[in-house]
């Protein structure tokens, strides 16, 4: 699987093309004439979530070269307890499954290299990093909901079915302190030399798809490098139902210090 992996470094850290500024398709937010009040409604649902549960599924997709990779990230999330567990699929991978768990305070990762199979790494939520552009560290949804929540220069976009549900869709930006929030510091200084040679942030949008009773049903970041294109989607459902989450015993768990690889972020 190196070719997924060298196509999500190029795109994270902008090695082809970036000294061209050459960003592909930027499928520009309509203006953003209601950007306050379309801001407050992200927020207001971002923030309601984040009192409460759901179930989530995350497709993150790679294209570049004419190729296309996907990974999935689906799971249940108890947000105001930070609790939650998810697996992660990459079909056809060298390593193309493993699993997470979040509770108190601590992410259970399986599938560690140099772990026994039976045995669970171990490490603090807040000592995790993102090791690749628009990618959330060991893949914590609540990571997600705090970059949508920055989201700025907002517009409303119309209404659209989504979930199954009629939601109203609102685009934005993310500015360059919120693409890289928590990145690793070597990732980090190659995404800031990549900007510095753009002149500007690199071109991250956002998307929320917030339903009639202001709850979030869906998100979406995406960005279109050099003919590198990431998009990560999160869609969310059963929101305010419980999740049961089964925190390992610790017995089975061995501390890390750092858990890398495209599974993980």
């Amino acid at each position: 699987m190196r070719r997924p992996l060298v196509l999500v470094t190029a795109a994270a850290l902008l090695c082809a093309g970036c000294s061209t500024a050459d960003v592909g398709d930027r499928d520009e937010p309509a203006a953003a004439s209601s950007s306050s009040g379309s801001g407050s409604a992200v927020r207001a649902a971002v923030a309601a979530l984040r009192e409460a549960s759901a179930e989530f599924s995350q497709e993150i997709e790679l294209k570049g070269e004419g190729q296309v990779y996907g990974l999935t990230v689906t799971g249940g999330f108890d947000f105001a307890a930070d609790r939650g567990h998810l697996a992660v699929d990459l079909p056809g991978g060298a390593i193309d499954h493993s699993e997470q768990v979040f509770g108190d305070g601590k992410i259970y990762i399986s599938g560690v290299q140099g772990i026994d199979e039976d045995s669970w790494g171990v490490m603090p939520r807040d000592k995790a990093q993102a090791h690749y552009l628009l990618r959330a560290p060991l893949n914590d949804p609540e990571h997600v909901l705090q970059q949508i929540a920055a989201m700025r220069e907002i517009s409303r976009e119309g209404e659209e079915n989504v979930q199954g549900v009629r939601a109203v869709h609102y685009r934005g930006i993310l500015d360059h302190r919120t693409v890289t929030l928590r990145m690793a510091p070597d990732v980090r200084a190659k995404t800031d030399q990549a900007r510095d040679a753009l002149g500007s942030d690199l071109p991250v949008f956002a998307d929320a798809w917030v339903d009639g009773r202001g709850r979030l049903v869906q998100t979406r970041m995406s960005v279109n490098l050099s003919g590198a294109r990431v998009t990560q989607t999160m869609a969310l459902s059963d929101i305010g139902e419980p999740v049961r989450v089964t925190v390992p015993q610790a017995a089975d768990t061995i501390p890390v210090n750092e858990v890398g690889g495209i599974l993980n972020g």
